[in-house]
């Protein structure tokens, strides 16, 4: 039974990017022995393209605010790219030390998991539970 995802990311900058993942984005590690850190990672989902040629696989981060991720990216000097409307979502990426890009987007399409709560539903939650006041005890 399959019971998650093990992704891999290489670089030649590794505790570089170990830094990014633990400081930046505020994955949590754990050290597997001699400094080898493996990160939590929030739920996944995969999708299967067609393609042409051989196969390849692609890793893109979703987030549920682009815009404030990039901003917050950018204020601890890390570098992005311009956010694209690609109709499924917001699209960019960011550079890793070392110089590789890691996609980053905020999905507008379906997905099998939930990213946050509508905010209509968020508003009508917060109403509700300040009209709503707990009984007393008699």
């Amino acid at each position: 039974m399959i019971i998650g995802v093990h992704a891999l990311v290489y670089s030649k900058e590794p505790e570089q990017v170990r830094a990014f993942l633990k400081d930046a984005l505020e994955f949590k590690p754990i050290d597997i022995g001699h400094g080898w850190l493996i990160f939590a990672l929030p739920p996944a989902e995969l999708a299967v393209h067609p393609g042409e040629g051989p196969g390849r696989h692609e890793l893109y981060l979703m987030c549920d605010d682009v815009k404030a991720l990039i901003k917050k990216l950018e204020s601890k000097g890390y570098e992005t790219r311009e956010v694209q409307d690609v109709g499924w979502g917001l699209r960019t990426a960011v550079t890793l030390p070392g110089g590789d890009e890691l996609g980053i987007y905020e999905p507008r399409h379906a997905s099998p998991i939930k990213l946050k709560k509508p905010r209509a539903a968020a508003k009508t939650s917060k109403k509700r539970s300040a009209r709503t006041k707990p009984a007393r005890a008699r």
